[in-house]
């Protein structure tokens, strides 16, 4: 059977369309054997792939059931909540497809705790801010924190990226959500060091203009070994592709490692942090 060559920038839920049928046909499954395995009719799958402008995209369960049965490791779901999702900044949606193909992740964070390591409490006390701020709906943030937590699975898989984070200290003495869910953070930070594929350090406000970032930036490092960079500004995103570009990133970044607490200072720094949180509310 001939199939029609699906073309990723027609639509919102094309690149959907296109993921399921890759990782179909790469478990080798024609569109009937999904269609059961799924427990939908073989039309549905068909409709999924094609994925046409404008009509009823296919469901959640949907993505989550492809996923399971596809061994995706959430990938499907991550782009169904993506083209659902209207509380994302531009262009952030293809950097999230992107970290889910990275074999190393290099993040640096100058405000807030970054994603990837955030508690849920945490990660939904900076929605309800948003919240009262008027900038996004009770719905938004929802779904703001559930895309949050899907894009957290590539920390749980068997093989997963190797996580190198530089958390300016700023990040980690602003109490986000108050004491209770601060000290939640901090603690769940002390947990990661126990994960191989995790490291953690602190650039500490002593570094002052050494620090080579004034912006919170990503670098990947993705299966071909090719870097992809990803920056914020206030309401905008930029990826980065130039090869130039990306190669002073990396520079910078293995400046910022150096320049920062190394893994053992770093965890007495978090647990120092977290001690005097709750001698605080104690003394309350």
């Amino acid at each position: 059977m001939n199939l029609k060559e699906l073309d990723p920038t027609s639509g919102p839920w094309a690149p959907f369309g296109v993921q399921l049928r890759r990782s179909r046909k790469a478990k080798g499954l024609t569109q009937a054997q999904l269609a059961r395995l799924v427990g939908v009719d073989p039309s549905y799958v068909s409709y999924a792939e094609l994925a046409p402008p404008g009509r009823t995209p296919p469901s959640e369960k949907f993505a989550r059931d492809a996923d399971r049965v596809l061994e995706t490791g959430g990938t499907l779901l991550l782009m169904w909540l993506q083209a659902k999702h209207s509380a994302l900044l531009e262009g952030f949606p293809e950097y999230a497809s992107q970290e889910q193909n990275a074999a190393e992740i290099r993040i640096y964070e100058a405000g807030v705790v970054p994603g990837l390591l955030q508690t849920e409490s945490y990660a939904r006390a900076l929605a309800a801010g948003d919240v009262r701020r008027g900038t996004i709906t009770e719905g938004q943030a929802d779904e703001r924190v559930t895309f949050l937590l899907t894009r957290q699975q590539l920390l749980r898989r068997s093989r997963p990226p190797l996580v190198h984070a530089v958390l300016d200290e700023s990040c980690l003495r602003r109490p986000i959500g108050g004491r209770e869910v601060m000290k939640a953070q901090l603690a769940y930070l002390e947990t990661l060091y126990a994960a191989r594929h995790m490291i953690i350090q602190v650039a500490p406000f002593a570094l002052a203009e050494e620090r080579p970032f004034a912006l919170p930036m990503v670098l990947l490092t993705l299966s071909d070994r090719s870097l992809l960079g990803y920056s914020e500004s206030e309401g905008r995103s930029h990826l980065e592709r130039d090869t130039e570009r990306l190669a002073t990133w990396r520079k910078h970044y293995d400046r910022l490692q150096v320049g920062a607490l190394a893994e053992t200072a770093t965890l007495e720094w978090i647990r120092a942090a977290r001690k005097e949180l709750e001698c605080s509310t104690t003394s309350t």
